[in-house]
């Protein structure tokens, strides 16, 4: 007991002061594009070539979140002439539309749903569902209950039970072998409930966009209140989407 109160004293406190103080994070994380909606359209129509996901709109020279995987191919073109990707982790929204984006989206936390607030504010159980993913997702979303970010401060925390929770946290592009079990979870699920999709795999299907194998948009089989998007999301993604939708 010595030895763990001395190593406490030794190390401090190494959980993270955000949302009260801002994060920077490194120079080469990919974040919320800046657009030159200015661009020449031949290098906007270069970008949309180049982009595995068909996630860039040539006409409207806008970026769809929910497809991008943010490889930075499209920031590669004329030296960022029309992309450019800055540090903002601040991605998530509460509509699909949204994420179709010129570089901007609409305040989270102005288009969260006040019922939602309410009921779960104060404390908010999630059962994460991996539909067929990588395990990116779920290792970043893992990272959530460590002491550097402790999710649990805030009254949110995931669980083992669907039984137990207040709505799931679904990642991967729900393959059709997944597709039984993850309705069967969320039809477990006490209501009111809330179904909220992470990362592009879960929103579109991500790099498996169009195989027959995969559902890939969630939204297509469920009510979606909350898009998180990225490949995978960032933690701080994460956390500030549960934040500013449940919470602030």
């Amino acid at each position: 007991m010595l030895k763990v109160i001395r190593n406490r004293l030794e190390q401090g406190c190494r959980t993270t002061a955000y949302p009260k103080k801002p994060v920077q994070l490194y120079s080469r994380f990919r974040g919320l594009p800046t657009i030159n909606q200015d661009c020449d359209p031949a290098i906007v129509r270069q970008c949309a070539e180049l982009c595995p996901q068909e996630a860039i709109l040539v006409e409207e020279k806008k970026i769809d979140l929910g497809r991008c995987t943010f490889c930075g191919e499209c920031a590669q073109v004329g030296d960022g002439a029309f992309v450019q990707f800055s540090s903002s982790f601040e991605l998530a929204a509460a509509n699909r539309q949204d994420l179709i984006t010129d570089g901007s989206l609409p305040d989270l936390a102005a288009h969260s749903s006040a019922h939602f607030k309410k009921l779960f504010g104060r404390s908010l159980q999630l059962r994460q569902v991996s539909a067929g993913g990588c395990n990116a997702c779920e290792a970043d979303i893992n990272v959530l209950n460590t002491p550097f970010f402790d999710l649990s401060r805030f009254g949110i925390d995931f669980v083992a039970s669907p039984r137990h929770a207040d709505g799931i946290h679904v990642t991967g592009p729900i393959t059709r072998n997944m597709k039984t079990a993850l309705l069967a979870t969320y039809a477990a699920v006490p209501s009111p409930k809330v179904v909220i999709a992470s990362g592009c795999c879960a929103i579109s299907g991500g790099p498996f966009y169009g195989s027959k194998e995969i559902i890939g948009d969630l939204a297509s089989i469920l009510p979606v209140d909350l898009f998180i998007p990225g490949c995978p999301p960032h933690p701080l993604t994460t956390l500030h989407a549960l934040l500013a939708f449940f919470k602030a």
